[in-house]
């Protein structure tokens, strides 16, 4: 079984390409590579001994992308491909809009034009908005707070339509919480271009010197420690997530969605002590204004991909902290090298 993954070089795509690969699946990316690197691809192979076929296709583009297809034999697709930095969005909404709608519809009339419709959908917590509960489950109401989560909320909107439509879609989507850690090998893990958006690479990258300190943005949220709150789940965690979601498709659901998160909040504050004890160093920081968008506390109920897909997060925060500092260890500069 073939599965074409969009924007399988970036972190959680070659996280997930790894595990469709030890699962037994064939693998093909489909990436831009706009801001992931064709070496995580090429360490993927290493770490499984692996083949992994990758076209350098902007979804965009409808002709290229409609050659991959008349090429390669694919059974399903997991599409992640995106732009996906919430405070970018805020002052990008054209971009975020044009780049992560246009570029999916296209990817949705390619498939049904080959009769492939089974897809698995990297959709987000951010669909929640700033939910009045927590822990957050699927049955929530969804609003947004950034350009962003409304692209995610859009393209769910867009595949309830499209099954309305046309019952032969198979449509799993999944929300996800706060990925980090990378795989315990140390050869792949998350490397941002430009200055961080996420916690976690912040962290690593100052603990290694390349950032002077951790930028925290807010202390005054209605938290214990006054900065925000979130649920952080393993990378690879995540990964095996949806390899249970493509599982899931042969048996034809319908329509799915399931949080994918540990059902665990820790706030800014918690991370930085956390990765300081692993790393053995001290982590600075300068609390900063709040950014656009960002809410106080966010973490999933995620019992209901427990029961439907058989799939729990099972890396304690401690690994996460050790695997991430492994991979920024080994490769300070990324996979640039050095």
């Amino acid at each position: 079984m073939s599965i074409l993954v969009t924007g399988g070089a970036g972190y959680i795509g070659s996280h997930t390409c790894i595990e469709l690969l030890k699962a037994g699946y064939e693998v093909v990316v489909v990436d831009n590579l706009c801001n992931s690197s064709e070496e995580a691809l090429v360490r993927v192979r290493k770490i499984t001994g692996k083949e992994v076929k990758l076209y350098k296709v902007d979804l965009l583009c409808q002709e290229q992308l409609t050659e991959v297809f008349q090429k390669e034999k694919i059974d399903a697709v997991i599409h992640f491909a995106g732009l996906k930095a919430v405070g970018e969005s805020v002052q990008k909404p054209l971009e975020y809009y044009y780049n992560n709608i246009t570029g999916s519809l296209v990817l949705f009339n390619v498939m049904r034009k080959f009769g492939v419709k089974d897809i698995v959908f990297s959709s987000s917590a951010t669909v929640y908005g700033n939910p009045r509960t927590v822990p957050i489950r699927e049955d929530f109401p969804l609003s947004v707070t950034n350009p962003y989560g409304r692209t995610k909320l859009m393209l769910e909107e867009i595949f309830r339509d499209l099954y309305v439509a046309d019952k032969d879609w198979n449509i799993i989507l999944l929300r996800y919480f706060n990925p980090i850690g990378a795989h315990d090998s140390g050869l792949i893990g998350e490397d941002p271009k430009g200055i961080p958006n996420n916690l976690i690479p912040y962290i690593t990258w100052t603990a290694v010197g390349k950032l002077e300190a951790v930028g925290v943005f807010g202390d005054d949220y209605d938290t214990p420690d006054g900065s925000g709150v979130r649920d952080y789940i393993h990378v690879v965690d995540l990964a095996c997530g949806h390899v249970k979601a493509i599982e899931k498709l042969k048996e034809n659901p319908g329509i799915r969605t399931y949080n994918l998160g540990t059902g665990i909040g820790y706030s800014v504050f918690d991370m930085i002590k956390a990765f300081s004890k692993v790393s053995g160093k001290e982590i600075p920081y300068i609390i900063k204004p709040r950014r656009p968008g960002d809410i106080a506390t966010c973490y999933a109920d995620a019992t209901l991909a427990k029961k439907e897909l058989n799939w729990s997060a099972v890396r304690d925060l401690n690994v996460m902290c050790e695997d991430s500092w492994r991979w920024q260890k080994n490769n300070p500069n990324g996979y640039q090298g050095g």
